[in-house]
Parts: structure tokens; sequence; C-alpha cells
């Protein structure tokens, strides 16, 4: 509330910024209060504020990474969220993957992240692609979105996320934890770096798969469920970093984050 009880508006709480997005037809007086810190920042402002609500971003699982990914985008104000899972909500979920709740332990991931997001930001459009994705559906449901995050916890799904983003253009925020430390990186090898020379992709970071059964899933060691906090919470900063063109991407850059020794390191790599 304002002076004498009256209620707050959004030009007379940040006059400069409510002008500058009202030049974005698009953006309503809700939103622009809704985004208000993010329109006051002049990296971002109303044409990045835009952008995030123009913004169609496939999110490759709802789980451990998904979570905060699918939370931060929608509180960001990204458009379109579409979320690929197949699997249902359960009980042990629920130490890392915040999206979900008690109330939806049995439910698809897919409904109850939509369900969450729903609360968060109403102005945010979920599809929910309730199957695993493959070598054979990626390349077409890649296609309809304009930036992927991929949160998922095996590498085949990793390859056939990374050789479709690659084939259809489009850029990959791609991350994985162990029991304690993660990584996250930047994949756009459609593009050509500040040398001149292609950006790396996937396959230049990790040529092949390990064999099955030489890497645990969480599942068999344990993971610390606020580790996949940190790191999918990273993941949406570059995706919205992506979105908007502020800053520098994780491109040819791999971030490691050791959550025991609080330590984040960064490994250059290049394209074979």
């Amino acid at each position: 509330m304002g002076r004498l009880g009256q209620p707050k508006t959004p030009d007379k709480v940040f006059p400069c910024l409510y002008d500058q997005a009202m030049t974005t037809a698009a953006l309503t007086a809700d939103e622009i209060e809704r985004y208000a810190r993010h329109i006051v920042l002049p990296e971002i402002g109303g044409a990045g504020q835009q952008r995030l609500k123009q913004a169609r971003v496939l999110v490759i699982g709802a789980g451990g990474l998904g979570a905060p990914v699918l939370e931060y985008l929608a509180a960001a104000g990204v458009g379109t969220l579409g979320v690929v899972d197949d699997d249902t909500v359960s009980l042990s979920n629920l130490q890392r993957q915040v999206i979900h709740g008690t109330d939806t332990v049995g439910l698809l991931k897919t409904d109850s992240a939509k369900a969450a997001i729903a609360r968060i930001n109403p102005n945010t459009t979920v599809e929910p692609h309730t199957f695993r994705l493959t070598t054979d559906n990626a390349p077409a449901l890649v296609a309809r979105y304009d930036i992927v995050v991929d949160g998922s916890d095996n590498f085949e799904t990793r390859y056939a996320v990374a050789d479709a983003c690659a084939s259809a253009g489009k850029p990959l925020v791609h991350a994985a934890v162990g029991r304690f430390d993660g990584s996250v990186t930047v994949l756009k090898p459609f593009e050509d770096g500040k040398d001149g020379k292609p950006n790396p992709g996937y396959r230049d970071l990790f040529p092949e798969a390990p064999p099955p059964g030489l890497v645990p899933s969480c599942a068999e060691v344990g993971v610390l469920g606020a580790l996949t906090g940190v790191i999918g919470t990273l993941q949406a900063m570059e995706a919205v970093k992506l979105i908007t063109g502020v800053g520098e991407p994780l491109v040819g850059r791999l971030l490691l984050y050791d959550g025991l020794a609080a330590r984040f390191d960064t490994i250059r790599y290049k394209r074979s």
C-alpha cells in the first residue's frame, strides 16, 4: 500500500521502468509489476522480458535438475515450457525434486510439474510430453522449441538430445550431477566461436558413452538433494542468458562444482 492507504501502482513504484516496459505492448500491467526486478535491470529491461515471454524452452526431465529449472524459468516469465518425462512421482523423489509434493505422489511428473508451474506463474504455458526421449522422436520435438535444457539422468537420452539440438541448430544447456558434485555447460556446435572456429559439441566433451553399469545411478549411490538445486539453478541462469542475450554463456567451458569443498572450477574444451 502507498501513503494514506492508497494501493501502489507500477508507475508510482517504478516510474522509469514502467515507462520503459510500457513500450513493449505484449507486457500487461500485471506482468510489469510481476517482473519489475527484471525490468529495472538495464541488461534485461522491457525488451529482455519480452524475449522471455516469447521464448519456448524444452526441459528434459522433471526430476532433480528439471525441478529448479522449471520453477525458475516459470518465475522468470518464460512464455512456454515443454516438459519431457515418462515417470510418476515417488516418495523417494521428494528429497530433491522440489517441484513435486507429498500430495502428488503417484501422479505423472508432467502433470505434477504443470500444476506447480500454474501456481508459480499462470502466464506460463506448459506443454507436457509424457514419453521417453529417443533418437527417433527427439528431432521433431526439439525443432518446436528455441532452447533445450537437459536434466536427464542417462547417457542414451543425453546423446539423443545433444545430436538433435546440433542438427536443428538449437542451444542446449547440459548438466549432470554425482553424489556431491555437478557440472554445467552450454552447447552451440552449429556456431563459430570468437576465434572463428566451430564451437564444440557434446561428443567433443564425451566422445562415447561409458559401458553400461560403469556409472552408478543416484538410486544406487545417493545424491545430496540441495546439490541438484545448485546445478539446476545454474542451468536456469544459462537459459535466461541465452534468451535475453546478456552475459557470456558457458560455451566451450565446463563449470564444475564440488559441493563438499564449496569450490567452482572451469575447464575449457574445444572441437575435436
